[in-house]
């Protein structure tokens, strides 16, 4: 664990059984990260939980930002553009500098929509993306889009190329990355439309990190990683594979023992840590994104990012 403390902004009320697995996590990640801050955006009484339990010299660890109203998970994205929500008050406190990084474990598409109204969105990317790793027999694979945006056009996939590529380099120290283009066959021109059209314009694209487009790859290269460090998708296709990894594990009997699946992502494209748990999520997933989201603070991962992505639009260009 990198030293160094970090204030992670946590929505109390995001997730499909939420708040009780998120002060659950809360209260996990104060005990593994002795230099973890927390801000609990959430309902008074809820935040009174975690101060109930945690000893009292911790409790200064932790301060609350009342908020009552949340934006369910059936919820149109759109409500998040409400300022009076958890989602968007914890996203506001990253923008006003009261917090380093925010987690959620609430709908991913009221989440990102809060972002990029909070914070903005990054020169040249027009659809921030989730980025998922996964764990495979080579190493870890990074999967995006995993459900930033459900439709992506070829440029957008080109854009994630590189956005895929420098988080491997940045977060994964994977040195020289291999980017695939997720499609249903590894031979040029399998594919729809869309993914037709992305395979030139990855070949031509500048990659960050001294990154190597290696052409199409398919649904099994994830769980190898032999052929690609960073596998592109749309973000409707990443999500459904995603959850379908899951539910391959859970009939196994478990994820192996070198990890499982994700149940947290990154949001990449806008300025500031941002982090989406699964909406299932429970204790421990709660306790992983906001454990994610310290490593990335410290780690000067968003910036680093940024600026790798800065220098392959101006190779590009």
């Amino acid at each position: 664990m990198e030293p160094g403390t970090v204030r992670i902004a946590v929505d109390l009320l995001g997730g499909d059984n939420a708040p009780a697995v998120v002060v659950d996590g809360a209260l996990r990640a104060c005990d593994a990260d002795p230099g973890l801050h927390l801000l609990l955006v959430g309902p008074p009484e809820t935040a009174d939980e975690v101060f109930a339990v945690l000893p009292p010299a911790q409790r200064d660890r932790v301060a609350v930002r009342p908020v009552n109203h949340a934006v369910g998970m059936a919820d149109a994205p759109t409500r998040a553009s409400r300022t009076d929500t958890t989602v968007r008050a914890a996203v506001a406190a990253v923008a006003e500098g009261a917090a380093d990084a925010v987690v959620s474990a609430g709908a991913s598409g009221a989440t990102v929509t809060a972002a990029v109204l909070g914070l903005r969105r990054w020169p040249d990317v027009r659809h921030p993306a989730l980025v998922a790793s996964l764990p495979a027999v080579h190493g870890p694979v990074v999967l995006l889009d995993v459900g930033g945006s459900l439709e992506a056009r070829p440029t957008t996939l080109a854009r994630h190329a590189i956005l895929g590529a420098a988080y491997a380099a940045v977060v994964h120290d994977i040195a020289r990355p291999r980017v695939g283009l997720l499609s249903v066959g590894a031979e040029p021109g399998k594919g729809d439309r869309v993914r037709r059209a992305a395979d030139p314009l990855l070949a031509a694209v500048g990659l960050p990190g001294d990154a190597t487009y290696e052409g199409l790859v398919e649904g099994y290269d994830l769980g190898i990683g032999d052929r690609a460090d960073v596998v592109v998708t749309d973000g409707f296709t990443g999500n459904v594979l995603l959850k379908g990894i899951e539910g391959a594990y859970a009939m196994a009997g478990g994820p192996p023992a070198a990890g499982g699946v994700p149940r947290a992502a990154a949001l990449l494209g806008v300025p500031g840590t941002v982090v989406v748990c699964h909406g299932a999520a429970d204790g421990a997933d709660v306790a992983s994104g906001i454990a994610l989201a310290a490593h990335l603070h410290r780690r000067a991962a968003t910036r680093t990012v940024a600026t790798l992505l800065a220098a392959s639009a101006e190779v590009t260009a």
